[in-house]
């Protein structure tokens, strides 16, 4: 991961969850983590990471997440031992 995948995982861990997050840097992040993504029907994605599976719905029409979203990829983070450096999830 690079600064910039560190940073997202730290904004992700943070309280409150942030609601301007670009989902962009969030399936950058899952990726750079070795996350295997694949597209499901309408907003849907399936992501793998480490055995673990999540189904995530990509924001629209903004590029922008909700916070529900940041919790659940927080959640899932987490339980897949992805956490930052300083802090923890």
């Amino acid at each position: 991961m690079n600064s910039r995948h560190r940073r997202t995982l730290e904004r992700i861990c943070a309280e409150p969850s942030p609601a301007d997050l670009r989902w962009r840097e969030i399936e950058a992040l899952l990726r750079a983590a070795g996350a295997e993504i694949s597209e499901g029907a309408g907003s849907r994605i399936r992501v793998v990471l480490a055995g673990v599976r999540a189904v995530l719905h990509r924001p629209h029409p903004g590029p922008e997440t909700t916070r529900g979203l940041v919790r659940a990829v927080r959640d899932f983070l987490a339980a897949v031992g992805v956490r930052p450096e300083k802090e923890h999830c």
